[in-house]
């Protein structure tokens, strides 16, 4: 497959390497500062660029005829936007807060959880996300991902970066040199705690989860996520 890397920082870099293990050719590589560029050579393209450049590259994507997987947070005020360019289009499009196959399934347990602790009363709910000092967004993606499966399964009605309001889920956001990310859901009583904690020890996992989310892409039209992808 050749692939169009949208965004070529640490994840590019990565995403890269790990394609061309899994026998891919990138055949393009677009730095931030880049808005026009040629998308003809590719068969799909992976979007892991800056908040900014996202919207831009995702509809490059969709005009030029080329499914796009997209890792970039910071941007989802245009997501509905999104979807109908790409309906529009006939376009091929998988957008995820985060690719790791191992994050995917703490999505899943994080709403297993959150319905399973919904009917107890006195438990707190908080959550910590701890990533490198240069991630430019906060609370993460992957954070509001999990928010977002709490607030669908029990009583909460959103979240709150940093301050404790009620009905809300609270959200600490770290920034600690480089961390690949860490994510810790916390159920919180007089009595005991309860927590679920994913702990990324690189970002081979983001990069391979993006990776296969390509190779799945390929051929396909219309707005996908990672439960498409990972039959969840």
């Amino acid at each position: 497959m050749k692939i169009a890397l949208l965004g070529y920082g640490k994840m590019g870099k990565t995403i890269e390497k790990i394609a061309e293990q899994r026998g891919h050719t990138i055949v393009l590589k677009v730095d931030k500062e880049d808005t026009i560029y040629d998308l003809s050579d590719a068969d799909v393209a992976i979007d892991f660029s800056i908040p900014s450049a996202a919207v831009n590259n995702i509809s490059n994507c969709f005009n030029a005829g080329v499914p796009v997987v997209s890792g970039t947070t910071g941007w989802l005020d245009h997501y509905n936007s999104i979807v109908a360019l790409c309906k529009e289009k006939q376009g091929g499009f998988i957008y995820a807060s985060n690719y790791s196959l191992g994050v995917n399934l703490f999505f899943e347990l994080n709403k297993k959880l959150a319905k399973m602790m919904n009917p107890l009363e006195g438990y707190d709910i908080s959550m910590e996300e701890i990533h490198h000092i240069e991630k430019l967004d906060a609370p993460s993606g992957t954070a509001i991902t999990l928010a977002e499966g709490i607030i669908e399964n029990t009583k909460k009605q959103g979240w709150s970066l940093d301050k404790n309001e009620e009905n809300n889920i609270t959200i600490h956001a770290k920034r600690i040199d480089k961390v690949p990310g860490t994510h810790t859901v916390s159920y919180a009583s007089q009595v005991d705690t309860i927590e679920i904690k994913h702990t990324a020890h690189n970002r081979d996992g983001f990069a391979l989860g993006a990776v296969v989310a390509a190779e799945w892409l390929a051929g396909k039209t219309g707005s996908f996520s990672m439960k498409d992808v990972l039959g969840l």
